[in-house]
């Protein structure tokens, strides 16, 4: 399966940072064709701009600065998430990506603006691993932005028929070795539940 993995974190000393490259390690034992997105490292451009905004919905110009993010998003059969939350919502730089890369004519179809149709049917799973600071009850009582972004707003992007998994470690602030290293092992058992081809 061709699949494109999203990371979004600035530190390479960081927990994220270690699970990103486990995601990528277990991805390719696996046979996955494995496209690593690094955003920080690829100095991705969160910043969608006025002109940007102004040809948003023109669908023969609208992709112009990010075209070459767009050809890895629709090439990808799995997109796998892998960023920190961070003030109960995605860090700047994935939140950017996803203002600027899942544009009309990429994500969905507006041709008929009554009936908004999902136009990443190309990806059949979609996997987020995350950390939240806070406890799960914290994140709850904030309506787990995240969460929802994930598992509603991109299904509504992608159509029904793709599956979508969450594997989230909350209370990162009390996390022990112990603790990392079975979500670690979490994460592994959920990659090896997606298809190869």
């Amino acid at each position: 399966m061709r699949v494109l993995v999203l990371f979004a974190h600035p530190l390479e000393t960081s927990f994220h940072a270690a699970l990103h490259a486990h995601i990528v390690a277990v991805l390719q034992e696996q046979g996955h064709d494995v496209d690593d997105c690094n955003l920080y490292a690829e100095g991705f451009d969160p910043v969608l701009s006025r002109q940007e905004r102004l040809v948003y919905q023109d669908i023969t110009c609208n992709t112009r600065g990010v075209a070459g993010y767009v050809q890895r998003l629709q090439r990808a059969e799995a997109l796998v998430l892998c960023f920190p939350v961070w003030s109960f919502g995605l860090p700047a730089i994935l939140k950017g990506f996803f203002d600027r890369v899942l544009l009309p004519g990429v994500a969905f179809d507006i041709s008929d603006p009554a009936h908004v149709r999902p136009a990443l049917t190309n990806l059949r799973r979609i996997m987020a691993v995350t950390t939240y600071g806070q406890p799960r009850w914290m994140a709850m009582w904030m309506g787990d932005p995240p969460r929802k972004l994930v598992t509603r707003y991109l299904r509504s992007l992608c159509g029904r028929r793709v599956r979508i998994s969450y594997c989230a470690h909350y209370h990162m602030n009390v996390a022990t070795r112990s603790i990392l290293s079975r979500f670690m092992d979490k994460v592994a058992q959920a990659l090896r539940q997606l298809p190869i081809s």
